[in-house]
């Protein structure tokens, strides 16, 4: 095409000249802007360069992922998935994320973890490590995390005594703080169980009748009560024998006698 790519101004006319041949029934909305502001560059997206995105020769064939923007690593994403593996609790302390200024990181110094303006989170943690990293000559990345994961538990520590000791003095002044969170599980717990052990018993009772039920007499057949009791037998029969003719009691008599 040369050196100069005129692409981009046959845009418009291409548009016009299906407009007048009535080609196409509707105007673009594009239509006026583009022809009032002329686009300086091609509007079809080229595929991008290998060696401009990924180390290597890309093994990607299908046209569907031609356009597939790249995946985006940085180097703290790493840390911050080793640190949240460690401590998945640190996950459910709520959170602000909102910045005032947008200048968060430029208020900020990770020489030590603890910020004035920045509450202590497992953030605090992965920029801690990474400062250690970064500005530390030949430290670990295992030594840094230990060492960012030690002054993290220092001031968790100290936080927790701070609570306790606020707790103290507001109780040594007449305040109430009611149920605890500890004491509210337990008492969940504590229903919890007693349901199981009430539903565990009527299983347990259910199951004692059915094994009862399976050694009673109630369950024996009509032949071994009769076996069991030889007069009560003997008197059945004569009782039959009395109601059935006598050219039948040949054949009943043979059928009946007791092995």
């Amino acid at each position: 095409m040369g050196r100069y790519d005129f692409r981009p101004l046959r845009v418009h006319q291409t548009a016009t000249q299906l407009l007048n041949t009535e080609r196409i029934s509707r105007t673009p909305p594009w239509y006026n802007v583009v022809g009032s502001i002329t686009p300086a560059q091609t509007l079809v997206r080229t595929q991008p360069l290998p060696h401009r995105h990924r180390k290597g020769r890309s093994r990607t064939k299908k046209s569907s992922k031609l356009f597939q923007p790249q995946m985006i690593h940085y180097e703290e994403d790493a840390l911050r998935k080793e640190f949240f593996k460690d401590h998945p609790w640190e996950l459910a302390r709520p959170r602000l994320v909102i910045e005032d200024d947008g200048k968060d990181s430029q208020k900020t110094d990770w020489s030590r973890i603890e910020q004035p303006e920045k509450a202590l989170s497992g953030e605090s943690v992965v920029r801690r490590q990474l400062w250690l990293r970064h500005n530390v000559p030949g430290i670990t990345s295992a030594q840094a995390y230990d060492q960012a994961r030690k002054e993290f538990y220092s001031l968790r520590l100290e936080e927790d005594v701070e609570r306790r000791v606020a707790k103290e003095e507001a109780l040594s002044t007449g305040a109430y703080f009611g149920k605890s969170t500890l004491d509210i599980g337990m008492e969940l717990e504590d229903k919890e169980y007693e349901r199981w052990k009430e539903w565990a018993t009527k299983e347990v009772t259910l199951a004692e009748q059915k094994q009862a039920a399976m050694y009673t007499g109630g369950g024996e057949s009509e032949e071994m009560v009769v076996d069991s009791n030889p007069a009560e037998y003997e008197a059945a029969v004569e009782e039959v024998s009395d109601q059935i003719p006598a050219q039948g009691q040949s054949a009943l008599g043979g059928a009946m006698i007791r092995p």
